[in-house]
């Protein structure tokens, strides 16, 4: 079936009216890729792409995503026209307080939005990740019979996405694992924000794209058989390489006084609307859709649901012959957790003496086996950061089914690529490195937060215990660092029994990521605390780890490796004291006010805490008259043992500042 240009080019031509409207009606807003790449859109929503409008989460649909999430208006006005529940009115009320149309794609917010989207270069990654997702979803799930899942990922990124570091290791990735369902349209518009591209790129972006592995398409954007031709090319190309369009674009297309220019870019060419709206042909009536459009778009929708209907038929008679894969299919699409995963979980040894990193490594294989949908992966570090599903396999271009994903040394990919994993929405995503390569990630792991993506962090060397590798590799800020992010659980366990709860908790959290962050150094099992208390405390953020005998007179905090030295500084300080481990402030900071004030009675202003790392954070529960055995300055190059004591992390630094309050 041939392409209706002239529909498809009315329908483009509107869409830019509708872009121009709500940029010039909020008087801020990018108009230049909403312009620029109209013509691709209309394709894409009017003819290419397998979705259906009134299923946004379907999950035999193609996904597209926008990387270039500076051009949303792009995006909202292909929604709305294409059926998905995203009426004018929200149109209109583009970047207005909880109106559905934000200034960036958010996750959650929007029928027909795939990913939070703005910073960029992240929209890549998340496509790859959804790629790789798809890929597992259909080793996993499709029969010699029946192939329920047969899809793409389109991503539309710009040379702001592709000038990012972190859209290059998602690529990178991309290329050696061969996936050949992801489909990149390069928007190739010679432009930045704030000059032509030549002033700050002279690279051959194709060339690079090649020598990662993908096939290479170079089009003009504006030419809707031509876009339609790669597509289709592209999409029936299985040859283990993943797809890369380039498209040239003219930026700002339908207002002749910026087109072509790096004003186009953003407003700046509000204020000419009303001549290029003239000039293209539109009414003057803001907000236009023609009868006509509509009506294309009535029928395309038509011809999706006869689709969609042709898939569940396939889908239903899926379902009954394999009733197992069904029933865990279904579970994964509802984020359905085994209540009852701690227990599967079994208890150490009285007298082990393990890093929380190695007790992880032993509370992940039972986890695992109960959550087979669960995916590990490592930034090259699977031998330290102890990670691997046993028997899970490899994800590999020959074994998509693997449950391990060699990241590479790419933190930052890694993150980015796991929030595609769940944005897709079926596997649940883990990932590791060392605590301090936190900030190689950050804006993956915040982006994550920010979708309330159930990622699992599993990051490793949490502390100066690191010990002989020194200061660049101890972290000291980084553990507060992430406490301050919303949204997401950090949780620190202090033994191994902890780290059984603690991983048991990430994985029943379905509402947001957790990090969990684990000891490289070997740490003693407190047996003087009961282990049921120890392994269901965690998911209550606090307990009361050591209990005062008689009348209550300090309360001493800690959590991770150095709640060792808050036990033992109680004993010295005699029957008054009592004992808090904070494994997870955000856990903590949700019970309720009485749960919390039996465990810090307010009553007891006397109070102490002791974390190796900066202090600021643990000042909202020792409050203004209490003191912080801390950290403010980094660590060193010796023996853990030693950097500790040298820092002043131990239990009679805790009694000093016991006995001084």
């Amino acid at each position: 079936m041939s392409l209706n240009i002239e529909a498809l080019s009315r329908a483009a031509t509107e869409a830019r009216g509708l872009c121009m409207d709500a940029v010039q009606a909020s008087q801020s807003g990018h108009l230049g890729l909403p312009l620029g790449c109209a013509e691709m859109g209309a394709v894409l929503y009017g003819y290419a792409l397998k979705y259906n409008p009134d299923k946004p989460r379907w999950i035999g649909r193609d996904y597209f995503v926008l990387s270039a999430g500076h051009g949303s208006m792009f995006l909202y006005a292909w929604l709305h026209m294409s059926g998905y529940d995203l009426a004018m009115s929200e149109i209109k009320r583009f970047r207005q307080l909880h109106s559905k149309t934000p200034g960036h794609p958010e996750f959650g917010d929007t029928p027909g939005v795939e990913c939070t989207t703005g910073p960029l270069g992240q929209g890549v990654g998340n496509a790859v990740g959804i790629a790789v997702a798809m890929k597992m979803a259909a080793a996993r799930f499709n029969s010699s019979e029946h192939r329920i899942f047969d899809q793409h990922c389109i991503c539309i990124a710009g040379d702001g996405c592709l000038q990012e570091g972190v859209s290059a290791e998602a690529s990178a990735f991309a290329g050696h694992f061969g996936l050949d369902n992801l489909i990149l349209i390069y928007d190739s518009n010679a432009v930045t924000l704030d000059a032509p591209a030549k002033m700050t790129q002279s690279e051959d972006t194709a060339a690079r794209f090649k020598a990662y592995g993908f096939d290479v398409q170079e089009i003009n954007g504006h030419d809707m058989q031509a876009f339609l031709d790669a597509l289709n090319s592209a999409k029936e190309n299985d040859n283990g390489r993943p797809k890369f369009i380039v498209a040239h674009t003219l930026i700002g297309k339908g207002i002749p006084e910026v087109e072509g220019t790096f004003k186009a870019h953003g407003e700046a060419g509000a204020k000419f609307v009303d001549a290029a709206r003239k000039g293209l042909g539109l009414p003057e009536e803001h907000y236009f859709v023609s009868k006509e459009t509509y009506d294309y778009f009535t029928a395309h929708k038509k011809k999706l649901l006869a689709e969609y209907d042709r898939w569940e038929k396939i889908y239903n008679d899926w379902r009954k012959k394999n009733a197992e894969e069904a029933k865990q299919l279904e579970a994964a699409i509802d984020r359905k957790v085994d209540v009852d995963l701690l227990s599967k979980i079994p208890e150490f040894p009285k007298d082990a003496k393990l890093a929380t990193r190695k007790a992880g490594s032993e509370a992940l294989q039972p986890v695992a086996q109960a959550m087979p949908l669960l995916i590990s992966g490592s930034a090259d570090l699977h031998g330290s950061t102890l990670n691997y599903i046993k028997d899970g396999g490899d994800f590999t271009r020959e074994t998509p089914s693997g449950r391990n994903i060699r990241f590479g040394i790419r933190e930052h990919g890694m993150c980015a690529i796991m929030n595609g994993i769940s944005y897709h929405g079926l596997f649940r995503a883990s990932g590791a490195t060392f605590m301090v390569f936190t900030d190689y990630c950050r804006a993956s792991i915040r982006l994550g937060a920010l979708s309330k993506l159930p990622n699992i962090y599993i990051f490793t060397h949490d502390s100066i215990g690191v010990g002989e590798d020194g200061p660049t590799h101890e972290p000291v800020e980084t553990v507060s660092s992430v406490r301050v992010m919303p949204q997401i659980d950090v949780i620190r366990p202090a033994d191994p029994e902890e780290t059984a709860g603690a991983f048991a908790a990430a994985a029943q959290r379905v509402d947001g990521p957790t990090l969990l962050a684990l000891t490289r150094q070997v740490v003693p099992i407190l047996n003087d605390v009961d282990v049921k208390l120890r392994r269901e405390g965690v998911a209550r953020g606090g307990y009361i780890a050591k209990k005062e005998k008689g009348k209550l007179d300090l309360i001493i905090m800690s959590c991770g490796s150095e709640l060792q030295h808050a036990l033992a500084a109680a004993k010295e300080l005699g029957d008054g004291a009592r004992v808090v481990s904070m494994p997870c402030f955000e856990r903590f900071n949700r019970q309720s006010e009485k749960y919390r004030d039996d465990v810090l009675p307010k009553s007891c202003r006397k109070r102490v805490a002791i974390e190796a790392g900066v202090a600021e954070i643990w000042y909202q529960y020792v409050g203004l008259d209490g003191k912080v055995v801390g950290l403010h300055e980094f660590g060193l190059s010796a023996p853990g043992a030693e950097v500790m004591k040298e820092r002043g992390i131990d239990a009679k630094h805790v009694v000093e500042a016991a006995k001084s309050l």
